[in-house]
């Protein structure tokens, strides 16, 4: 009886405690997510914050796993507390490790165009001094004798080959009021909307509220219509985990569909 009794009280500790952990796990995140997107401190600041949170969740999942491991031995039942704590940990830990799958699939840059060879340049929004000056090699040869900008070159190429110029059958300022209209629907902040062919906004994403500059541009096409050119690039990080690709991709099938 004192056996079952002393691992009944182990169970219900550890339980608690891992309670504790997966909901300050998720806490912390947020805490360190909000605090960066309020200037409280540096995004560097809240990407350890939530290292620490992912720490703290990968306990609490040992600590719950213990628990009930006791909890069966000595009652034979898994308490709700205990699958609370559990369930909580096991979706943030799944949540930080698809993170870290997306990042290591994606390419280290921030930089993202539908056109290579020209690309769109921003006029009322600034590139970030270091725009090119930090494209890691990845310990490839090839691109470690590359120059920074032509590194991000071959990688976009790479990873970005499906993103290139569109056709609509618009006039450019109609292109331009159009792709503003979605522009504004999306939440983004208008900086120009320039009816000869340049519309550039800013987004801010909800979590770390960072914030992506974007220029689009639209050029009269010799065959009819309007080729439309896009450009998103992150004003922090290396690698954007593909969130620039995929806003222009979504931005111009939205707008081709009028």
């Amino acid at each position: 009886m004192a056996e079952a009794l002393r691992k009944r009280i182990w169970a219900e500790r550890l339980t608690w405690i891992a309670l504790l952990l997966s909901l300050g796990a998720v806490v912390l995140a947020l805490f360190g997510a909000l605090g960066s997107g309020w200037g409280l401190w540096p995004f560097q600041t809240g990407f350890m914050m939530l290292e620490w949170a992912f720490y703290a969740a990968v306990a609490a999942a040992v600590l719950a796993v213990a628990a009930w491991a006791l909890g069966r031995r000595g009652e034979g039942s898994l308490t709700v507390v205990n699958l609370i704590a559990l369930v909580v940990a096991v979706l943030f830990i799944g949540y930080m490790l698809n993170l870290v799958r997306i990042s290591r699939a994606m390419p280290p840059i921030h930089d993202v165009t539908t056109n290579l060879d020209s690309v769109p340049r921003f006029f009322r929004l600034s590139l970030r001094e270091d725009n090119f000056a930090h494209v890691p090699a990845q310990d490839d040869p090839r691109l470690m004798r590359m120059a920074p900008v032509d590194r991000w070159r071959a990688l976009h190429a790479q990873s970005y080959g499906d993103l290139r110029t569109v056709r609509v059958p618009w006039t450019v300022p109609e292109t331009i009021e159009k792709a503003e209209a979605l522009a504004r629907d999306r939440g983004w902040e208008v900086a120009s909307a320039d009816p000869r062919g340049v519309l550039e906004a800013t987004a801010t994403s909800t979590f770390f509220s960072f914030k992506d500059d974007i220029v689009l541009r639209a050029l009269p096409n010799p065959a009819g219509g309007t080729s439309v050119d896009m450009r998103s690039v992150s004003r922090v990080g290396v690698s954007d985990l593909g969130v620039n690709a995929r806003r222009i991709r979504e931005f111009l099938a939205d707008l081709q569909e009028g």
